[in-house]
């Protein structure tokens, strides 16, 4: 049977007991309500290591006053089950007061990459990230990290944290999941109403236009962009966030695809946002 528990003191005794045994220690960092999105995380985390930590926590720091901390779905129970059925050993589900006890006032920030895309409309999230990540890392004491390529942005902030920041582990970036219709799957589609579901395809039928635009020899981003943004806007449920083309490593906004290009997009539907995203390497077309 999978172990659960909220004390750090027990998952850092755990880690160090595996390692004496010459194990390797994967973790998966989540926010629970896990999908098959996290569950090809967690599969690939346990072929790749003798061991696998899922950590469970609603980070409240990285959510604004105005967003969805109070009604992010939650459901430990079902999250379990599915670890356990993946074949993960432990999982780190912990209270808030665990992680940021009374007088805590250290937080991790980061300058650059944060600033387009998601940063731009939620200028705290990502500190809130690269803080609740670091304290993971330092907490698991993991070899190798795992993370979905849906939230691009944020991989590539861990990625640049870790090398800035000299954390001995390994980061492992895992393509994204999708719904059959195309939806990348995501803890927050729960929200939508049927209608709203219907309405959010526009999210993968934007992704589809754009990438096939680029591999059809497309290199304007702008003319991407508009062609996606046009796609997106017939649908009437849904509100553009933005629509970017960006460096896939600095994400810093480009105007000509050249090299790894990352394309992403946020999108309101209804009260829901959305996030999707295609990455191309341009040499490689």
């Amino acid at each position: 049977m999978i172990k659960r528990t909220g004390s750090v003191a027990k998952v850092r005794q755990q880690v160090k007991e595996w390692k004496k045994q010459g194990l390797t220690v994967g973790l998966v960092p989540t926010m629970g309500y896990l999908h098959e999105g996290h569950k090809s995380l967690i599969d690939r985390a346990v072929k790749e290591n003798g061991r696998v930590v899922v950590s469970i926590f609603v980070n409240p720091i990285q959510f604004a006053p105005n967003e969805d901390l109070e009604s992010y779905p939650r459901d430990i129970e079902k999250d379990t089950e599915l670890c356990t059925n993946a074949g993960a050993s432990l999982i780190f589900n912990p209270t808030p007061e665990e992680m940021y006890p009374n007088g805590f006032s250290t937080n991790v920030v980061m300058n650059n990459l944060t600033k387009e895309l998601c940063g731009k409309t939620r200028p705290t999230h990502f500190g809130g990230v690269c803080t609740v990540v670091s304290k993971l890392f330092n907490i698991v004491a993991a070899d190798r990290a795992y993370f979905g390529e849906k939230d691009a942005q944020q991989l590539a902030i861990i990625k640049r944290m870790v090398a800035d920041l000299n954390f001995d582990i390994e980061i492992k970036g895992c393509p994204i999941v999708r719904e059959a219709d195309g939806l990348a799957k995501s803890s927050r589609n729960t929200y939508l109403s049927a209608e709203e579901r219907q309405a959010a395809l526009v999210l993968s039928k934007s992704i589809a236009l754009g990438k096939k635009m680029v591999e059809d020899g497309e290199r304007n981003a702008q003319t991407v962009i508009d062609a996606m943004t046009k796609c997106i806007s017939a649908e009437p449920l849904a509100k553009i966030d933005y629509v970017s083309v960006v460096d896939a490593l600095s994400i810093t906004p480009i105007d000509e695809y050249e090299g790894y290009v990352l394309t992403a997009i946020a999108v309101y539907i209804g009260k829901t946002r959305l996030i999707d995203n295609f990455i191309v390497d341009i040499d490689t077309l």
